[in-house]
């Protein structure tokens, strides 16, 4: 379980706060009682998450460009955050083959402006504990094979975003090799981690080119929603999965230190993972009547993985973590949420409400974890 006490009042600098992970990561902060700044590009258009539960009225947002070194720089004095979450990127595969120049300034020498800003800016303040990587499950080389790529396995990517997020490990490893290694965290104090999720899903998400944003607005205009590529398998979670270990994560990077800083996997079990199909088919199965799909006739001339598994036990042994929302009911989640949208409810107070539930249940498997413990230690 997390730790209110380490996140009341702790100052924690969010890269990409008006992106979808960003948004929901802000609320859950802020629910802690964290001092959230955020860094990033305003948000675009009316359909955005941070826009639209107006979060800007207790996260300190900073707008501005990671391409920027100046201006981050000039924001990390500002905020003096104790832990840093890195999630500015250009995050859709399909837009990276239209702008790979835009997506490898972002995600490749965004990290480098923030690493070189920590460094810089720790020499004189001693103020950050922790920096959080977020990159993505599409790091590795991926070989199509049957089971889950570990942390150590050869990084990789045909297309720019994978492979832009590859050379954003390999940048994360360099820095904190070189200048925040653990031989000499008793000089500089920073911990460095990355984090490797796999296809996250949740209320909210109003991207372009992504499987459950496509079924939600396929559903609003009324028309069949067309897949692209079926039979791909991907490794779907609900947002709060991979953020609630991103938590667990920093809090031991803080507190700890060297002996958490290093890559993790976050994503669900092997038995979770399902193809494109079965998830359109299951959000229209929990949305009702009126809603279907299609498979696409002409499928884009562009390379996408057919099979990406994860393997997370590192995550759980170490952390205590495990994913909590299968992937059914991480639909169903995206189905609730937005069916509350289209009936006017506030849409920070959905989110609100679903954190408190996957809170509760994580609060209630622990429980019974200690029980079954308990029990077992009796016979």
């Amino acid at each position: 379980m997390l730790n209110p006490e380490f996140w009341h009042q702790r100052k924690v600098m969010i890269t990409g706060c008006t992106g979808f992970k960003g948004a929901w990561l802000s609320i859950w902060l802020h629910k802690l009682g964290a001092c959230v700044t955020g860094f990033a590009l305003e948000p675009d258009g009316e359909r955005n998450l941070f826009r639209q539960c107006r979060l800007d009225r207790f996260v300190n947002t900073i707008y501005g460009d990671v391409r920027n070194y100046g201006k981050f720089k000039w924001a990390l004095e500002e905020a003096s955050p104790e832990i840093i979450i890195h999630m500015a990127a250009q995050p859709i595969v399909r837009e990276s083959y239209r702008n790979p120049l835009k997506t490898y300034a972002t995600n490749v020498m965004g990290t480098v402006h923030l690493f070189e800003a920590v460094r810089k800016v720790n020499d004189h303040k001693r103020q950050v504990l922790a920096v959080l990587n977020v990159t993505t499950d599409k790091c590795y080389e991926n070989r199509e094979w049957i089971w889950g790529y570990r942390e150590n396995e050869p990084l990789g990517g045909s297309d720019p975003y994978s492979s832009s997020k590859a050379c954003s490990e390999l940048v994360t490893s360099s820095y904190r090799n070189s200048f925040f290694s653990s031989e000499r965290y008793a000089e500089h104090g920073v911990a460095v981690a990355s984090a490797r999720a796999g296809n996250v899903i949740g209320g909210g998400d109003w991207a372009a080119d992504r499987l459950i944003p496509d079924c939600v607005r396929a559903v609003m205009e009324g028309r069949p929603l067309e897949l692209r590529y079926p039979d791909a398998v991907r490794p779907w979670q609900h947002v709060l999965d991979p953020l609630y270990g991103y938590m667990l994560l920093a809090e031991k990077l803080a507190t700890v230190g060297p002996e958490f800083a290093e890559a993790w996997n976050f994503g669900p079990g092997e038995d979770e993972l399902q193809t494109v199909e079965w998830m359109a088919g299951r959000f229209c199965k929990a949305w009702g009547e009126g809603v279907s799909y299609r498979n696409q006739d002409n499928r884009p001339e562009l390379h996408e993985s057919r099979l990406l598994r994860l393997d997370c036990s590192k995550a759980m042994g170490r952390l205590g973590w495990r994913s909590l929302w299968h992937a059914g009911q991480s639909v169903d989640k995206v189905v609730e949420w937005t069916k509350g949208y289209m009936q006017k409810e506030d849409p920070y107070d959905i989110c609100l409400r679903q954190i408190e539930q996957y809170t509760n249940e994580l609060a209630d498997n622990s429980h019974s974890n200690q029980l079954m413990y308990q029990e077992a230690r009796r016979t």
